[in-house]
């Protein structure tokens, strides 16, 4: 669509791939409108800015996650859980405010409101910045919802390490806890203590081990 008063044009520079991208790409869920342009997970630079927009200018790097719309005026809208508007719309397979529909990641460039498009700082490279605006936000809301960013020394458990998994161990100790991976994966407790900085590591299918997670205070699963 054009540039509306709202929106900030960006040009794409990363994507990250999401899982949900290759479901809605095969119409698994039977909801996708085709033609498609998937990708939730954007980092770029901002090329054009509409005279509404507020904090941002021409030249500032950005990103987009997975939301391109909602009402703004909902209990959800105004205590930052937009994700719980019932007139939410996605980065892509939506359909915006105009009637436009939304397009994703997948491309050279994407149009976007502003109020849904994050700073990325310049001490975060934007390939690694652009996982975290899917993976990240799935990780660090629980976190802050349960008052685990401001109140550290807690004990975390990450049930698997998978992609989430990986986020959540990092970020669980940059928070300051003490984090404990729980995997079926024996084999992957090398990684999580040597390479991610796990404080524990506990094969689930072993009853004894799992006797740990009742000392836990929160569970990341």
């Amino acid at each position: 669509r054009e540039n509306r008063d709202t929106d900030v044009t960006i040009e794409i520079l990363y994507c990250g791939i999401c899982h949900t991208d290759l479901h809605q790409a095969k119409n698994d869920w039977g909801i996708t409108t085709y033609p498609i342009v998937p990708g939730h997970e954007i980092t770029g630079i901002i090329t054009k800015v509409g005279k509404k927009v507020e904090n941002f200018k021409v030249g500032d790097r950005a990103g987009i996650g997975c939301l391109a719309a909602s009402c703004l005026d909902c209990e959800f809208c105004k205590s930052s859980q937009e994700n719980y508007c019932d007139q939410l719309q996605f980065t892509y397979n939506g359909v915006f405010w105009d009637g436009s529909i939304t397009y994703g990641g997948y491309s050279k460039m994407i149009v976007a409101d502003y109020r849904y498009v994050v700073h990325v700082p310049e001490s975060l490279p934007m390939d690694a910045a652009a996982p975290l605006l899917c993976a990240g936000i799935t990780v660090f809301t629980p976190l802050k919802d349960h008052n685990l960013i401001e109140s550290p020394r807690k004990k975390i458990g990450v049930v698997g390490l998978g992609g989430l998994g990986h986020v959540a161990v990092k970020f669980g100790k940059a928070f300051g806890h003490h984090v404990t991976v729980i995997s079926t994966s024996p084999s992957k407790e090398k990684e999580a203590r040597e390479r991610l900085g796990a404080d524990g590591f506990i094969v689930s299918s072993n009853p004894k081990q799992m006797e740990v997670c009742i000392y836990l205070n929160a569970l990341l699963s």
